[in-house]
């Protein structure tokens, strides 16, 4: 077997687990802390330490193209100023595949000294950050798909598939429609698509 179908075929196996492994209950009470924030005026911030922060890049991004107003939360400028742009009651996703990151820890117990909500992403529940987490959806893999088992690949994969599948059923929630998704989607070929589709 060659290095790329190896690498495939752990990934897969990676997810087809994680599919089977899927905590419902906790996504479906981390879409109801979400609307429940949102219900008293609060939002969405989405952090993480090194690999994790494009994902929240990602996921803030598509919570927003989805009805979520949500937010990038800078993982270690969090401590330095940024936590200001939470507010009491807000609902932050933090994610971070071992849960121990020491950066993510400092940022989310100035979140809960001031207030927030957290939701946690991790692949362990007894992580530290699944421990101070109001909901934790876990994301873990046990082979990242490379011999070193190291750089994060499956697990980058897991993190977002979770959250894919959490602002699905937010956007169920508020049961988006196309038109409603153009206003915050009106560019690129998405948005000629829906446009071409009134024609």
């Amino acid at each position: 077997m060659d290095q790329i179908d190896s690498y495939l075929d752990i990934v897969f196996d990676e997810l087809n687990i994680l599919k089977e492994s899927i905590d419902k209950d906790a996504l479906n009470n981390a879409t109801s802390l979400i609307l429940d924030s949102e219900s008293k005026g609060g939002r969405v911030h989405v952090t993480g330490i090194g690999k994790p922060s494009y994902v929240a890049g990602y996921v803030a991004s598509l919570l927003s193209s989805t009805g979520t107003r949500s937010y990038v939360l800078h993982g270690t400028e969090a401590v330095h100023g940024s936590s200001g742009q939470v507010a009491p009651g807000d609902v932050v996703i933090a994610i971070s595949n071992s849960g121990e990151t020491v950066e993510l820890k400092g940022t989310v117990e100035t979140l809960l000294n001031n207030g927030a909500k957290i939701i946690a992403v991790t692949r362990s529940e007894s992580s530290w950050l699944a421990q101070h987490a109001n909901v934790t959806l876990k994301a873990g893999v046990n082979q990242e798909g490379d011999n070193l088992n190291k750089p994060p690949r499956a697990s980058i994969l897991a993190e977002m598939i979770v959250l894919q599948v959490l602002s699905v059923l937010l956007q169920n929630e508020r049961q988006l429609n196309s038109q409603e998704y153009l206003k915050w989607h009106p560019g690129g070929a998405l948005g000629a698509s829906i446009r071409n589709e009134e024609k």
